[in-house]
């Protein structure tokens, strides 16, 4: 597969990156962390909202996602809306992962990623198994936070031609967050509240339940992509604790040049000034 063309900075974050100065390629990342910290905060908050609010109580008792399960039963208008919010973004993130975003070393199995998610929603929409879908959200969406929010913090850290300390403790603190999290929330809650209730549970309320190893193999899917990333975080614990890295920072590779990103950044960059246009350089 060619590389995918790089991210285009967004119509908001772009000048406030170029505002903040931050260096070239930490401004070509920028943009799309912002934008996915928003939409990962929106979305889990919303969850909560309705995993927590007191109308339902699947997350406290997972086996209650089956109870009254009836195939083409009608699906509850504010979990109806919590699935267009998150098939319309995995959907729209298989586009961008192919189309917009830098192609990095990562790319090939954050696609199966969102390929497997847009499977999971569509068809657990269309076979009424959304109760399940609306624990995996919760479990899922509040890594992507932290993680979003360290990387926005490991560019702030270089800006405006200074290195700011303030921002290196808060991506400390966010990625020691995030690698807690990960494992709690993906690693130990995933298969205790969600594969424990769709592959024993189900089959003691529904013995012929429809789909049930598709779905069980899609879910299988997510946790052994979720126990990969998790041996990627505990080898980069493993460099910084072994001096191979000195800070938290954003080692991901890419296939496009430094200059190149610049070169997009700098286009972006000029502005009008008494009828002359002046380039800005980051």
């Amino acid at each position: 597969m060619e590389p995918a063309a790089s991210h285009q900075p967004g119509f908001l974050d772009l000048p406030f990156a170029l505002w903040l100065e931050l260096l070239p390629r930490d401004g070509a990342k920028f943009p799309e962390s912002v934008w996915k910290l928003f939409f990962y905060t929106v979305a889990w908050i919303y969850t909560c909202y309705l995993l927590f609010n007191g109308n339902y109580n699947f997350f406290h008792d997972p086996q209650s996602v089956f109870h009254d399960w009836h195939s083409g039963m009608p699906v509850p208008l504010d979990i109806y809306a919590a699935y267009l919010l998150q098939g319309s973004f995995y959907l729209h993130s298989v586009y961008g992962t192919i189309c917009m975003d830098t192609w990095r070393r990562d790319s090939p199995m954050m696609l199966l990623h969102h390929a497997v998610t847009v499977l999971l929603v569509s068809f657990s929409y269309a076979f009424r198994y959304h109760n399940v879908g609306i624990i995996v959200f919760f479990l899922h969406d509040i890594t992507d936070i932290l993680l979003e929010f360290s990387k926005i913090n490991i560019y702030l850290k270089q800006h405006g031609g200074q290195y700011q300390h303030i921002y290196k403790l808060l991506a400390d603190v966010s990625s020691a967050g995030f690698g807690v999290t990960w494992f709690l929330f993906r690693l130990y809650w995933f298969p205790l509240k969600v594969l424990y209730a769709t592959s024993v549970s189900s089959l003691k309320s529904h013995p012929v339940i429809p789909f049930y190893f598709f779905f069980n193999i899609l879910l299988l899917a997510i946790t052994a992509m979720n126990l990969y990333w998790f041996s990627l975080i505990i080898m980069f614990v493993f460099k910084i604790m072994t001096g191979q890295l000195a800070e938290v920072a954003d080692t991901r590779e890419y296939d496009i040049s430094t200059q190149t990103q610049q070169e997009s950044l700098a286009s972006h960059s000029k502005t009008q000034s008494n009828g002359d246009l002046k380039d800005k350089t980051l």
